[in-house]
């Protein structure tokens, strides 16, 4: 087994009005070079719970961002985690199908846009 050589942090800092709905996100990691807190306008948390042996979910994005931005960040991360899951598993035929889903699911979300 690996021995842990190095450790990092990944630091969030969510602003909530009254009601706890997220107003200001901000981010940062002990690895970046300047250090500092960025602003983002979601973030999507999936971790796997070994103890419950199930995934656990933080999904957070701000009251001013935009559907247009929830889309291509949606789809975005739709196709990441298809990679990763092609990284992790080496499984060709669900990649594939999973992109196929993606690219589907995009367009007709792009068609009912296009609709409104």
């Amino acid at each position: 087994m690996s021995k842990v050589v190095k450790q990092s942090e990944i630091r969030f800092k969510i602003g909530l009005d009254e009601k706890n709905v997220p107003l200001d996100i901000k981010w940062m990691a002990t690895d970046s070079k300047n250090n500092e807190l960025r602003d983002c306008k979601s973030i999507m948390i999936s971790i796997w719970d070994m103890v419950q042996n199930q995934t656990l979910k933080i999904d957070l994005w701000t009251n001013d961002m935009t559907t247009d931005e929830m889309h291509s960040h949606y789809f975005q991360t739709l196709l990441s985690m298809t990679e990763s899951y092609a990284k992790a598993t080496g499984n060709p035929y669900a990649v594939e199908e999973m992109k196929k889903f993606a690219q589907s699911v995009a367009k007709r979300t792009a068609d009912w846009e296009d609709s409104k």
